[in-house]
């Protein structure tokens, strides 16, 4: 009787590039209306990117219709090993102008932020650009799909906010607090 030996996964390129350097997430530039195009051709070459979008009705003279925006516009996200050969299969990337901050690599950007930001989206909770803050009492969120989400505690016209900031790339957003418990950290 013949054996049946499982197919083992292929492994990725960006797997062959990771020996053992600590994954993190960094911003991309990209040229100017690419983010799309950019996070695709990240995917292609299975590389972890995160490509933040938000749903926007556009009008024109004749129609109006639901488009996705990516809510940084000009910046895509990956993730990946602190290493030159992982840089650099991302910068290789047609529509990449480069990383965000310092040097071939960039300012790594904490987990915490990305995840945070992913939260928001998949809950779809109304969210929109801020300016960013240096300023501000922490804040976590308690209880409800967003448990655990920190950001800065602000106060505006329409009641209090939220605001989640992505350092590296000098962006903030705005989600308000209306129904949610909040706590100090």
């Amino acid at each position: 009787m013949p054996t049946v030996q499982p197919i083992a996964p292929q492994p990725s390129a960006i797997q062959f590039l990771n020996h053992g350097h600590a994954e993190h997430w960094y911003a991309l530039y990209t040229r100017p209306r690419h983010e799309k195009i950019v996070f695709e051709r990240l995917r292609r070459k299975d590389v972890n990117a995160f490509l933040p979008v938000v749903h926007q009705t556009h009008r024109w003279s004749d129609r109006r219709k639901e488009v996705q925006v990516p809510l940084f516009p000009g910046y895509t996200f990956v993730r990946i090993p602190t290493s030159a050969e992982s840089s650099l299969l991302v910068l290789r990337t047609p529509g990449v102008v480069g990383f965000v901050g310092a040097g071939w690599r960039g300012f790594p950007i904490p987990d915490e932020q990305i995840e945070a930001l992913q939260r928001l989206l998949a809950h779809k909770v109304a969210c929109a650009l801020f300016p960013f803050l240096r300023e501000g009492q922490r804040v976590r969120i308690r209880g409800g799909c967003l448990d655990g989400v920190e950001g800065r505690l602000v106060a505006l016209k329409s009641g209090r906010s939220l605001v989640i900031s992505i350092a590296p790339i000098l962006s903030s957003v705005a989600i308000s607090l209306q129904g949610y418990d909040v706590e100090l950290i």
